[in-house]
């Protein structure tokens, strides 16, 4: 009885101890053995996985992310940026949980600049010169615009910008050969208050400084692209091409050679017009062409009168109507209308920069 004990005891004795030497890590017959070879599926060890940049890290869809609150400047980074960083980067396994630490958040140089994301004042705001329109939109312009004086036959003129075009603010009063002024109802070669007011006229021969008789027949041949005449160097009659490029401007539903409804009040002085109608005939002045309301003249033998002087004011064109008709702009009411009139009559005249 006592042998079949001591043998029950030696062999659990030699059992206990087998069991205890095969979970020894440095057993090479233990399955924890550290020796052992490592399949494709075995963790690195989690001093390894600490050591991979957070440049190269890309974290999978089962991963746990707790980013920090920099991180979010990530959605402003475009597509392709975020394909690139990504192309690169090493996946921790899907059982890993990832705290990123500090240095995880993104250098300044992958942070969008404001300049890349915040459209400048000068992109998204028109500058005034922009008011001035291309051909696709519509110019507008709500202000004077004063050019540089000009000093000519002793007078001194003052210039506006109007769009695209500089004027002479003022009729032209040069005492050119054949020019008359007005004087009362009739007309006078000497100088008179009303063409300190109203500028001289002229006949379109006078005023284009062509012979006499182009006044009775075509001197077309003898017009130029920007015809001087009698204005100064640099300055030349207006044509009807120049008085529709005016008349389109302030108000651009009106067409060529054709009455223009409403430009008349906004080229108007403010005082000088005679009212009708029972109201004020003044205008706006709105781009400081100041038109007045000089008349017309007829001279010719006995005949002399002058007459219209404060209800409309007439503008001779440098094209040829016909053979002995002038081409006309006028302002009255609040219209600028076309007409044709002997060339042999005087109207005023102004001077337009080449």
């Amino acid at each position: 009885m006592v042998l079949r004990f001591s043998l029950f005891a030696a062999v659990f004795f030699f059992v206990s101890c087998v069991s205890v030497e095969r979970n020894n890590p440095e057993d090479p017959g233990s399955p924890n053995y550290v020796g052992k070879s490592s399949s494709s599926s075995d963790k690195e060890p989690l001093s390894s996985a600490r050591q991979s940049s957070s440049s190269e890290e890309s974290f999978s869809s089962s991963s746990v992310v707790v980013p920090s609150s920099s991180s979010t400047v990530v959605t402003t980074l475009s597509s392709s940026s975020a394909r690139q960083s990504s192309s690169s980067s090493a996946s921790p396994s899907s059982s890993s949980v990832v705290v990123p630490s500090s240095n995880s958040t993104p250098s300044s140089s992958s942070v969008p600049s404001s300049s890349s994301v915040t459209v400048s004042s000068s992109s998204s705001k028109p500058s005034s010169s922009s008011v001035v329109s291309s051909s696709s939109s519509v110019l507008t312009q709500s202000e004077i615009i004063y050019g540089t004086s000009v000093t000519y036959g002793g007078e001194t003129y003052q210039t506006v910008v109007i769009g695209t075009q500089t004027w002479f603010k003022r009729n032209l009063n040069y005492n050119a050969s054949g020019s008359k002024c007005g004087n009362g109802s009739t007309l006078s070669d000497a100088n008179t208050t009303t063409c300190d007011t109203y500028g001289r006229l002229y006949n379109w021969a006078t005023a284009m400084a062509l012979p006499d008789s182009c006044n009775r027949r075509y001197c077309s041949g003898q017009i130029k692209a920007k015809h001087q005449g009698i204005c100064p160097t640099g300055w030349h009659l207006l044509s009807n091409a120049d008085w529709n490029v005016l008349i389109k401007f302030i108000n651009p539903s009106c067409t060529d050679d054709s009455n223009c409804n409403g430009a008349g009040t906004k080229l108007k002085a403010t005082n000088g017009w005679n009212d009708y109608d029972g109201k004020s005939g003044n205008g706006e002045d709105t781009y400081g062409f100041s038109a007045l309301p000089g008349g017309y003249g007829s001279y010719g033998g006995d005949i002399s009168y002058f007459d219209d002087v404060g209800d409309i004011g007439y503008w001779l064109s440098a094209s040829d109507c016909s053979g002995d008709r002038a081409c006309i702009r006028g302002v009255r009411h609040e219209f600028v209308f076309v007409d044709t009139d002997h060339k042999e009559y005087l109207f005023s005249v102004r001077c337009l920069k080449d």
